[in-house]
C-alpha cells in the first residue's frame, strides 16, 4: 500500500465516513482494489472473494489480518507485508505498532487504522442477522 499516492490513501480512509462519494470516486479513478478492501473490512465476502480472485491476496489478508485473524497475519510477514501487519495491529490498538508507524513518519498509515478503528467501533453486531 506504501505505492499508493497520498491523495489515493486519503480517499481510502474517507470511505469509513458516512456516505459512497470516496468509494465511488475510488471505483472510477482505476482504484477497485482500495473500494474493495474497504467493502471486506466492512464485511463484505463478496468484496473479499474479488480480491482473491484478482490477485490482491496481500488486501484480502490485511482485512483477515484486521479481524484478528492470525493466519492472515502470518501470511503478511511470511509474504513481508511489514507495513500491512503494522497496519492492521494500529487497527486494533496495539500502541507498539502505532509507535512504529509514527517513528517511520507514516502519518497516512495511522489516520487509515484510526479511520478504521472509529468504524468498526461504531457498529453493532444484531445477532439475528448472523450469518451461518
Amino acid at each position: 500500500m506504501i505505492h499508493y499516492p497520498v491523495k489515493i490513501l486519503m480517499a481510502f480512509a474517507e470511505t469509513f465516513n458516512e456516505g459512497d462519494q470516496f468509494f465511488d470516486w475510488l471505483m472510477k479513478n482505476g482504484y477497485p482494489e482500495l473500494a474493495a478492501l474497504s467493502s471486506a473490512v466492512r464485511g463484505s465476502d463478496e468484496a473479499l472473494s474479488w480480491l482473491m480472485k484478482n490477485g490482491f491476496y496481500h488486501l484480502a489478508a490485511l482485512d483477515g489480518a484486521i479481524d484478528r485473524q492470525p493466519k492472515a497475519r502470518e501470511w503478511l510477514l511470511k509474504h513481508q507485508f511489514e507495513l500491512l501487519v503494522y497496519l492492521a495491529d494500529a487497527v486494533n490498538g496495539s500502541q507498539p505498532a502505532i509507535q512504529w508507524i509514527t517513528n517511520q513518519q507514516l502519518d497516512i498509515f495511522l489516520h487509515i487504522a484510526l479511520r478504521i478503528r472509529a468504524f468498526r467501533d461504531s457498529q453493532t453486531f444484531d445477532y439475528h442477522k448472523k450469518k451461518f
